[in-house]
């Protein structure tokens, strides 16, 4: 109850002698009812160099030091319901706004992809490289939007990227002129632009299945789809963006990488044979080519369920590597309580 107050408290603390006794019962009905002796006066009084002033009970420091306590104490009881309460209520505000924010991004990329499926290699090309300067002794690198400087992008491994980081930085305009909640950072930006774009490459199958027909194409992937692997990415929401370009020499050339370089480069950061396996130029490796044959068949189905869901996997776990997630990131500012003014 919100309106205890400290004299309500009083009583349950004071010596016996100073609470009232109840009542005797009485076998006779004839007997007239007994009134129970009035209560003395309690007074708290200070010790003094003469003593304590006449009149009242007796309550020492120690007493009235347990009333103060116990006073507070239910003060604290009976308000600490609400506020947990409104904790709750306040995450929940949060996430709803997280999860608001999120949804109006992946409108405003798959709109742009949409407007520019060629640009789909590079996006995906340009979120691995982001991630793949991660240094896993070091702990420093990944997914920090490290990329987007000039003298990152212009390196060799990134060649032909600059496309897809210009079409972000358009994508990034108008997404951030709808934030309440700041800016979105750039290391956010690029995974979900490439999650944007695997989801497009997965949609774009299922159409293919359907011979061409993009109504049931769309119905076919969210019948069979796998959009539901994708709640431990989207939680990953909150990347923070790196003030300087990461160290050269991390990212491989692709292109000219051997086999035997993937598989190392893979391997550094944690990853096995089953992640490198969407390559087909590893289909000769005896280590990887069970995994390309799987994945293959994969495809072949109409819900490729283990090449989706891999897949998906492999980019949440790439797209997280050495990243602290702020949680309480695009949520709206929350107002400060002066607790200088909190009465107690």
């Amino acid at each position: 109850m919100m309106g205890a107050s400290f004299v309500s408290t009083v009583p349950s603390l004071l010596p016996l002698q100073a609470q009232v006794a109840p009542p005797s019962s009485s076998t006779s009905s004839s007997a007239a009812p007994v009134r129970p002796p009035a209560a003395r006066p309690v007074a708290v009084r200070c010790k003094t160099e003469n003593g304590f002033a006449d009149g009242g009970e007796e309550l020492s420091r120690r007493d009235v030091l347990k009333l103060v306590g116990a006073s507070v104490g239910i003060e604290l009881m009976a308000s600490s319901g609400s506020f947990v309460e409104s904790a709750r209520a306040a995450d929940l505000i949060q996430r709803r706004q997280r999860s608001e924010f999120l949804s109006n991004v992946r409108g405003t990329l798959f709109t742009a992809i949409k407007g520019n499926p060629d640009l789909i290699p590079s996006l995906l090309m340009l979120a691995l490289n982001d991630a793949m300067t991660y240094d896993k002794a070091s702990k420093s690198g990944g997914p920090n939007g490290s990329i987007r400087f000039s003298s990152e992008i212009s390196r060799p491994e990134n060649k032909g990227l600059s496309a897809a980081m210009n079409l972000l930085e358009e994508a990034k305009k108008e997404i951030d002129s709808y934030s309440k909640g700041g800016p979105m950072s750039y290391a956010d930006l690029i995974q979900y632009a490439a999650q944007s774009a695997l989801k497009a490459t997965f949609l774009a199958s299922a159409i293919r299945k359907c011979g061409g027909n993009e109504e049931k194409g769309g119905l076919l992937y969210t019948a069979y789809g796998s959009s539901g692997q994708w709640g431990l990415f989207d939680k990953q929401f909150g990347r923070s963006d790196t003030t300087e370009p990461d160290p050269e020499g991390r990212v491989p050339q692709w292109e000219k990488a051997s086999v035997k370089e993937m598989k190392d480069k893979f391997s550094a950061i944690g990853f096995g044979p089953r992640q490198t396996a969407t390559e087909t130029l590893l289909a000769a490796d005896p280590d990887v080519s069970p995994w390309v044959q799987k994945y293959q068949r994969s495809r072949e189905t109409v819900s490729e369920t283990d090449y989706e869901v891999d897949l998906i996997t492999t980019l949440t776990k790439l797209s997280s590597l050495g990243q602290q997630i702020n949680y309480e990131a695009y949520t709206y500012p929350v107002p400060r309580v002066d607790f200088s003014k909190l009465k107690l």
